[in-house]
């Protein structure tokens, strides 16, 4: 868990389901645990090159609501000409993790396969951030095989996915994951931690704007829809100042009709001057103005 409260699991390789029921208890008892009073969750993926097919399911629903199964994938394997569907669990061990926590996934160009899959997934969930570079658009699952009866092999993909979430054809095979937040791999997790801050201040600053706005907007009889577009914005693709002032900006005005108002970002002043040395001693030393209008002309005379 780190500073913050965010709960920070990575991951670099995935067993596949049998060795995941068998380590479940262990895992969810000296890991999972662990993170389940974290504010929000980063799971780190940059290194994860290889995994099994029959743990997505497992890793996913986790992190989907229960009450609920959901159509994450579904696999085509060539050799046996079969086609399979991922759905989420409808039970888990231990707990899942809040959908009302932000999430965040690392990635890099070394993010393959399984993983891959795993980021496309949660991604077109709308359940996680993603933040780093392009994976590698890899195969879903390689097989080796002999040529002949010679010392050669072939190395090829045998497996691949026809469309998280059912979306179509299009998946990240060959061309791999955008991120939402681009950055270098290793500059993601600092990155990361960054949008996590804003997005944890941003009830108290919607709570500011709202007394701002019942306090002092003048178009007093547009104030109350203003605070219902307020109290049901959807805040879930801010990840920068930038997003949440042109969001803002657009929606109030769009609601009140009014281009005057105007939501800005104003960072503190890392050069302002500083008040000299001894400046605050000199102001206590000066004389009190005194009540007397006579007292006070004689006063201005003499300096």
């Amino acid at each position: 868990v780190l500073e913050g409260n965010v709960g920070y699991l990575r991951i670099d390789s995935i067993p596949d389901q049998e060795v995941l029921s068998q380590l479940g208890g262990f895992l969810v008892t000296h890991v999972w645990r662990q993170l389940m009073g974290s504010s929000a969750l980063v799971l780190d993926l940059r290194h994860c090159t290889g995994g099994h097919v029959s743990s997505i399911p497992y890793l996913v629903s986790y992190l989907h609501p229960g009450g609920t199964v959901l159509h994450v994938d579904t696999i085509y394997n060539r050799p046996s000409n079969t086609t399979t569907e991922l759905w989420t669990l409808p039970q888990v061990l231990g707990e899942r993790y809040s959908a009302d926590k932000d999430m965040v996934v690392l990635t890099s160009g070394h993010t393959r396969g399984v993983a891959e899959d795993i980021v496309y997934i949660l991604k077109q969930m709308g359940r996680a951030i993603v933040v780093g570079e392009r994976t590698k658009g890899s195969a879903l699952e390689l097989q080796k095989l002999r040529i002949g009866h010679s010392d050669f092999f072939l190395t090829l993909p045998v497996s691949r996915s026809l469309g998280p979430l059912g979306g179509g054809s299009q998946t990240w095979e060959g061309s791999g994951v955008l991120p939402c937040v681009g950055t270098p791999a290793e500059q993601a997790l600092e990155k990361a931690l960054g949008i996590l801050t804003l997005r944890r201040a941003l009830p108290q600053i919607i709570q500011r704007l709202e007394e701002a706005l019942k306090n002092y907007y003048t178009l007093v009889s547009r104030v109350p829809a203003l605070l219902h577009l307020l109290a049901n914005m959807d805040f879930s693709a801010i990840v920068s100042e930038e997003d949440l002032v042109a969001k803002l900006n657009a929606d109030l005005q769009a609601v009140s009709e009014d281009p005057r108002l105007l939501v800005r970002a104003i960072m503190p002043r890392e050069n302002s001057p500083k008040p000299e040395p001894g400046a605050n001693e000199q102001l206590g030393t000066l004389p009190a103005v005194p009540e007397d209008e006579a007292a006070r002309q004689a006063l201005v005379k003499s300096e």
